[in-house]
């Protein structure tokens, strides 16, 4: 069965961007730092081989986006295209697209809320995973308990400053350890949300 599954780079300690994180300065400052482990060297393509290219791969295996409006913006919808075959990108937002969207059918606005945006893009992804983006996205996910996994790249260092994945969450809630693949440049943890009671 399909799960939404929160990729995401992080900081030990909790950042998933750097400070001055901003549309002029995407990620804030040193943001490359959280994802250099699957990029070459000059930093301009993913790699292909290793761990980087199997996360590569899954990532892409995906069937739908569902992301918020500031993460969207912020990198112009992925110039409409996010995974460059096709895939659906749902952006959770109250306030109706920029006329930028007009450019890109793959890119719906929803503004009922996460629930309508991920039963939208679980219908869209078929037996293929949805891909979550966004701090914020994630969190209203987790509050709603719509968010299946986490797919967490921990990355060996401390910004100590900026956007924290975690900052706002309803309750405790309790992960089980799905898969953990450990490299120089990173420990890879594959979560699954165990639902709450009543969830």
């Amino acid at each position: 069965m399909a799960a939404s599954v929160l990729y995401m780079s992080m900081s030990l300690d909790g950042y998933i961007a750097g400070p001055n994180d901003g549309q002029d300065n995407v990620g804030g400052d040193g943001f490359i730092r959280l994802h250099e482990w699957g990029l070459t060297p000059d930093g301009e393509r993913h790699r292909m081989d290793g761990a980087a290219g199997r996360f590569n791969d899954e990532y892409h295996a995906t069937g739908a986006v569902v992301v918020g409006r500031r993460t969207a913006e912020q990198v112009d919808h992925w110039g409409g295209d996010h995974h460059g075959r096709g895939v659906p990108i749902f952006v959770l937002s109250s306030r109706p697209p920029g006329p930028s969207v007009a450019n890109y059918p793959l890119v719906t606005y929803v503004a009922e809320g996460i629930e309508s945006a991920m039963a939208r893009a679980k219908a869209a992804a078929g037996d293929r995973d949805v891909m979550v983006h966004g701090a914020y996205t994630a969190q209203r996910a987790l509050r709603a308990g719509m968010l299946d996994e986490l797919q967490i790249h921990m990355i060996p260092v401390l910004f100590g400053g900026g956007r924290r994945l975690f900052d706002v969450l309803p309750s405790r809630l309790e992960l089980d350890i799905v898969r953990v693949v450990d490299t120089p440049e990173a420990t890879h943890i594959r979560y699954r949300v165990i639902p709450s009671v009543g969830q």
